[in-house]
């Protein structure tokens, strides 16, 4: 916390500061006595009627009474990296995009919308890296009429938690009425200790396509010709494939190779094998052909509470970059829908 020559703690920001990362002590309680001091470090989205928000890491955003702050001070706009391939969050969320093409995308300013009849909200929401070129209110309406013209609900992926985020955006949707339904994490590690796992690449069955088999795993039933044109999608996509009993794979894996990046996703294991490393060595088989096309780090996508998925992942050398979330446009009487 700053404090002043004299030592004692002071209140360093200003609603001149909304934007920026800070970091605050608040007394909570009735008195000073009865107090206790507690600290949030996030962005500063905004300081109005003498309250404070501020958005977390994890987007969640806390309400601060400006009579309760002890002190205030502006801190970097993101911790550095102690390991891992280094990384912006605009470079990752444009490779990200790449790896779930929509169908369907029109530009509004510098915000891309994108549509893939309703398969996977990451090719179905608006990618806001930049200025819309309208007002907010205005540009939301914008949003709105174009994915309702197409018979799905207008969402908006944002992201906080690293430098160049969004958390002012997460703040101004949710005053809008926008819904947060979902809350996921971008990991980002190194490619080579990931191939040296697992076992012999004899063992998985690469791909350029998903067949029957490969579907047959896949958690997402009755995929559509629109799923398949966004899975296939990409700069160059492997399936991978560890063949199991009675035609249907014990696992599978998609991979989205992109310049220096490997994209990992539907990584998945028949639940009665799971436990036996095939995990691994999907992963490991797609990683060695990631290094094959020149690729040295590698991302994906997982959920804040898929408690094993994210303990595999790190035992891969894999770290939180920063969480994104999906805000669904508010129902028509100002509620959610």
């Amino acid at each position: 916390m700053e404090m002043s020559a004299a030592g004692r703690l002071e209140v360093r920001i200003t609603a001149a500061d909304v934007g920026k990362r800070v970091s605050v002590r608040r007394l909570t309680g009735a008195s000073d006595t009865e107090g206790k001091f507690t600290d949030t470090v996030g962005v500063l989205t905004s300081w109005d009627d003498d309250v404070l928000v501020i958005t977390c890491r994890d987007g969640e955003s806390v309400r601060i009474a400006e009579s309760s702050l002890v002190a205030g001070k502006v801190v970097p706009a993101a911790p550095a990296r102690r390991r891992g391939p280094a990384a912006s969050y605009e470079e990752l969320a444009r490779v990200s995009a790449r790896a779930w093409r929509p169908v369907e995308s029109e530009r509004l300013g510098a915000w891309e919308l994108r549509a893939a009849a309703g398969f996977t909200r990451r090719a179905n929401s608006v990618l806001p890296l930049g200025d819309p070129g309208l007002p907010l209110d205005e540009a939301l309406t914008v949003v709105r009429r174009w994915y309702g013209a197409r018979g799905l609900p207008a969402y908006v992926q944002t992201a906080t938690g690293g430098a160049g985020t969004q958390e002012v955006l997460c703040a101004e949707l949710e005053r809008r009425g926008w819904v947060r339904e979902v809350t996921a994490e971008l990991w980002i590690g190194a490619l080579a200790p990931v191939a040296d796992l697992g076992a012999e690449p004899s063992a998985v069955v690469l791909s350029r396509s998903a067949d029957d088999a490969w579907l047959a795993r896949y958690q997402r039933k009755g995929v559509s010709e629109v799923a398949l044109r966004v899975l296939g999608g990409g700069p160059s996509v492997w399936f991978a494939t560890v063949p199991g009993p009675r035609g249907v794979p014990a696992a599978i894996g998609r991979c989205v190779v992109d310049g220096r990046w490997a994209g990992f996703a539907a990584v998945e294991v028949d639940p009665e094998q799971r436990r036996r490393g095939l995990a691994t060595t999907v992963m490991a088989a797609l990683a060695r052909q990631a290094l094959a096309e020149g690729a040295s780090a590698g991302w994906l996508q997982v959920e804040t509470d898929n408690a094993g998925a994210r303990e595999l992942y790190a035992r891969l050398g894999f770290a939180a970059h920063h969480a994104y979330h999906h805000y669904r446009e508010p129902g028509p009487s100002g509620t959610s829908g």
